[in-house]
Formats: C-alpha cells, sequence, structure tokens
C-alpha cells in the first residue's frame, strides 16, 4: 500500500524528532560496532591503592572505583615485568622483554630504542586495521637521538657530577627524534622521553623536542624528602614537573574532543602511560593535603581525578558507550615498610615486598576495564593474566587473527572481560621477572622462583645460599597469598615440573599455544 505524500512526511518528520531525543552515546554505538579503545598505564600504582581493590586504603579513588563498578576488575593480574621499561615493552608487542637484549634493570632517557625495528606492536595491528593512534605520556621504551658529532657516543652523567649549563652531551636536539611512538605504529604523540625522575626532561611532539633543554636541574635525593628523588640533568626551560601529568591529560583530551568532528571517522587507539605516581612525587597544589598520607597519597588521588577527566571527555562526545577504557600500572608502587608504618596505608595490599622485587608486590597490579556496550557491570575475574595479553586480546574484540611471530606471549583475555567465568585456566603459566634479572613461573596455585632474596628494592636483594637452605622458593598462593611460608623442599616434584617449565617457555620463544 502506497502512503500518501503528506502523511509520509509527517511519519519522516516525527521519527526525525524521535531520532533527536535519543542519547548522543548511541549514535556512537549506532555508528561503529569497531570500540575504540583508551589504555591508561600508570606508573609505580599499587594494587591496594584502588578502593575497590582495598576497602582499608587511604585515598579516595572514586573514578577507578566507578570503571570498576561500571566494568570488570581482575584480582590476579600483573605486569610483566617487575619495572617500568620491560612491562612497556611486553604491552606494546604482547612479548615477554626478557627476550630483548634488556636482560635485567630499565633503561634511561638516552638509551636507544628497544623495540625492535620490523616488530609489530599493537599500535602497528590496530593502524593497520583502519584505527587512528595516538600516543600521549611517558615512552620510557629507548629513543634513537641524533648526535652532533656521529663519530661519539652520547655522553651521561657520572656518578657525583655536577651538571652545569655547558654540559655537552653530544645530542642535536633540533633533529628528527627516531626509534619512538612514530616508529612503532602511532600516527600521533607527546611524550616525555622517560620517567618523570630521568634526563633529559623535555617534551617531545611528533618526533620533535618542543622546546630544547638549554636549562639544567641539580636534581633531588630521598635526603630532601621521601619520594623527592630525580636525577640531574638537562631540561627545557619551560619545563615544570608539577604540570607534567596534568598536560598530558589535558592534550589527551584534547585528542578524545576531535573525534565526533573528524572527517576520517575512524576508530581511536589512545596508549596514555601516565607519569604519576612515580617518583618525584609531585602533586600539583590543587590536591596538596587531599590525602593523610603524604605527597604520594596526594599524587594518587590527582592520578585517578586525571582519569575522570578522560571518562568525561568521553561522555561529552557520546563515545563512551563504545569505547574499551583499561586503567592498570606498569607494576607494584615503590612503598617501603617504613611507609607503611608511618602512614597506615598498604599501597601493595596484602602482598609481599614492593615494586622491582619478584614477590608478588612487584608484578601484582590493579585491572580494570569498562566497555559498556559489551562488558556486564560490576564483573569480577579471577583469571591470572598478563600485561603482554593485551594485543591478543584486541585481535579478538577485532575478530583478527594475527600473524605468524608476533605477541608470543599474549593470552586473548576477551571471554573474562565479559564475565564467562571458568575454572580452566585461560593462560597455563605466566612468568615474572624481578629489576635484578630474578625469574619466577606460576601455573595454577604454585609459584616457583629460581632464586632466594627480592631481587629487587627490598633487603636482601640476595640470600647467600647454604648447604641447608633450598636452591629458591615455592608457594601455594592459594593459602599463602603473603609468601610467608616456602614449601621448596617439601614438594620436589612440583619444583621440577615448574622448573622444567619455565626453561621450555624461555628457551623456545614463545610461551602461548602456537595454532
Amino acid at each position: 500500500m502506497l502512503i500518501p505524500g503528506k502523511l509520509l512526511h509527517h511519519i519522516v518528520l516525527g521519527l526525525l524528532v524521535i531520532a533527536s531525543a535519543l542519547p548522543i552515546h548511541l549514535y556512537a554505538q549506532q555508528k561503529s560496532t569497531t570500540p575504540n579503545i583508551v589504555y591508561i598505564l600508570a606508573d609505580d600504582m599499587g594494587y591496594g591503592d584502588l578502593q575497590c581493590l582495598n576497602k582499608d586504603s587511604k585515598i579516595q579513588t572514586p573514578n577507578m572505583n566507578r570503571l570498576a563498578k561500571e566494568g570488570v576488575y581482575f584480582t590476579d593480574a600483573h605486569s610483566n615485568s617487575a619495572v617500568c621499561t620491560p612491562t612497556r615493552y611486553g604491552i606494546l608487542t604482547g612479548r615477554y622483554a626478557f627476550r630483548t637484549r634488556l636482560k635485567k634493570g630499565v633503561l634511561n632517557g638516552f638509551s636507544n630504542s628497544l623495540i625492535e625495528p620490523g616488530r609489530i606492536t599493537v599500535a602497528d595491528f590496530l593502524k593497520e586495521n583502519g584505527y587512528q593512534t595516538a600516543c600521549i605520556g611517558k615512552w620510557h621504551l629507548g629513543l634513537d637521538w641524533a648526535r652532533i658529532n656521529p663519530g661519539h657516543p652520547i655522553r651521561e652523567l657520572k656518578n657525583e657530577e655536577k651538571i652545569t649549563v655547558d654540559f655537552n652531551d653530544n645530542v642535536n636536539y633540533d633533529a628528527v627524534v627516531k626509534g619512538g611512538p612514530a616508529d612503532h605504529g602511532f600516527d600521533y604523540s607527546y611524550i616525555i622521553p622517560a620517567s618523570l625522575d630521568m634526563a633529559p626532561y623535555c617534551y617531545i611532539r611528533n618526533g620533535k623536542v618542543v622546546q630544547n633543554p638549554t636549562a639544567i636541574t641539580e636534581g633531588k635525593s630521598e635526603n630532601d624528602g621521601r619520594g623527592s628523588m630525580r636525577r640531574p640533568g638537562k631540561m627545557s626551560p619551560d619545563f615544570d614537573f608539577q604540570q607534567v601529568l596534568p598536560n598530558f591529560v589535558n592534550e589527551s583530551v584534547a585528542f578524545i574532543n576531535k573525534q565526533p568532528a573528524s572527517k576520517a571517522k575512524k576508530p581511536f587507539f589512545l596508549y596514555l602511560p601516565l607519569p604519576s605516581p612515580h617518583t618525584p612525587w609531585v602533586p600539583t597544589e590543587e590536591f596538596k593535603n587531599a590525602t593523610k598520607i603524604g605527597n604520594y597519597g596526594d599524587y594518587v588521588a590527582e592520578t585517578d581525578f586525571m582519569i575522570g577527566k578522560v571518562m568525561e571527555a568521553l561522555e561529552k562526545n557520546g563515545l563512551a558507550a563504545n569505547t574499551i577504557v583499561i586503567v592498570t600500572s606498569d607494576n607494584g608502587s615503590d612503598w617501603k615498610t617504613s611507609d607503611i608504618e608511618q602512614s597506615g596505608h598498604h599501597a601493595n595490599y596484602i602482598f609481599k615486598g614492593r615494586k622491582a622485587d619478584i614477590y608478588e608486590a612487584g608484578h601484582r597490579i590493579p585491572f580494570v576495564a569498562r566497555w559498556p556496550s559489551t562488558i556486564p557491570k560490576g564483573i569480577v575475574s579471577k583469571q591470572t593474566m598478563c600485561t603482554t595479553d593485551f594485543f591478543a586480546t584486541v585481535a579478538a574484540i577485532l575478530n583478527k587473527s594475527l600473524p605468524a611471530n608476533v605477541a608470543e606471549d599474549s593470552f586473548n583475555m576477551l571471554n573474562a572481560f565479559k564475565g564467562k567465568q571458568s575454572s580452566i585456566p585461560i593462560r597455563e603459566s605466566i612468568i615474572h621477572h624481578s629489576l635484578g634479572g630474578y625469574f619466577a613461573i606460576r601455573k595454577g596455585k604454585w609459584k616457583l622462583t629460581t632464586a632466594l632474596g627480592s631481587g629487587g628494592f627490598t633487603e636482601p636483594r640476595t640470600v647467600q645460599e647454604s648447604a641447608d637452605q633450598p636452591a629458591g622458593t615455592l608457594y601455594d598462593l592459594d593459602k599463602d597469598p603473603g609468601e610467608k611460608v616456602n614449601v621448596y623442599d617439601k614438594n620436589p616434584e612440583i619444583v621440577k615440573q615448574l622448573t622444567m617449565l619455565l626453561d621450555r617457555i624461555q628457551q623456545q620463544g614463545y610461551s602461548k599455544p602456537r595454532p
């Protein structure tokens, strides 16, 4: 039956009126089923800092609490290393960083790029699949700086050497900086080279230093106050340590604000590695005394607020419903026993040790994710997961196969994100790695370390072995999550099995099942 023209006009007009009344986020959801992805990586934030994970936390974290309430949080998530550079490598490549040249420690602001030329990153993969990609924040994966005199190395300050304005480091700050985000899949980047306590202190936008580091900072030490430490070095004249966190978040908000008006209409991937709450603990004046536990607590509170600004930008632009927001940390908190005693705050919850350690506090991390159109609210997952798993999970979200020899240690966690509970572990095992190069392997409830000591910051870093001591540690984390009772000598068969499994995964070059 034909509809009279006048009636058809009124029907169409009515539908347009109804459509205009719909929430804007529904339009965003209807335009594309391919989600935007925002990956927020805090720096040295502990599992116990978040109220949603630790009811006794001394820090208010309303925005991260909200993300957990509206999505999923993991109780058994781990960084692939207990320190930052290797974890960042694992996130972007889906590969354990001990497979690279970096066998222990971290890079500094002048180190060469750690990501090998030609290695496909998650940013490369997403870009190939139609995404606009951006990296805004702390890079700390090495850069290939141009040199004033190519025949000479970059000169770094020696221990106890005083920095002066005329210090010549042999870096050509006017040249394009290679080996950074642009060479590893990112369309846009605005970064600092490394941690907020490492020179050179300058911003780099799309491979160009924004303002040459012609000034200096003499640095600070722990003698200047807990959490004050930063190394001496060259600095841009307008570099303000307190403003680095707000600058990166404001830049991220500006990037998000451009998306609805973009002619490209591409989904986007925003990798936002924050500089906080890593040392130096430099909350802005607005957040001074926001908590009762000093600068660290205040910096975590500001970090939570900044995460809230990103969430708000997504909501204002109608992008929240079909955007995956992930918030996690690169390792545990650098929170000492003396800090706990002074503040009553357990930044690493019930877990032993601190950042850099092979103990659980070194690598057990907060991990929350929200995707309103897909992830049910209030999901708690007990699946053991690793930061390397991001790559395979993204591929599953896009229903795309990964190329061969890519993301060798990445497992698909999408079912866990969606709350599909299973008693069968997605991962057979997970390998942990400390600052000092110590290894541990986790399978089910068992965690085996191959040496004694923390392998990190907590004393004793190493333990002198004797004939009556075990060669390593074995913990039943179901019964003993605080790693208090070493049952190594009582379970020789478990020790043998896990030792062989660790050796196999190290030698074969991958841990995920091959197709």
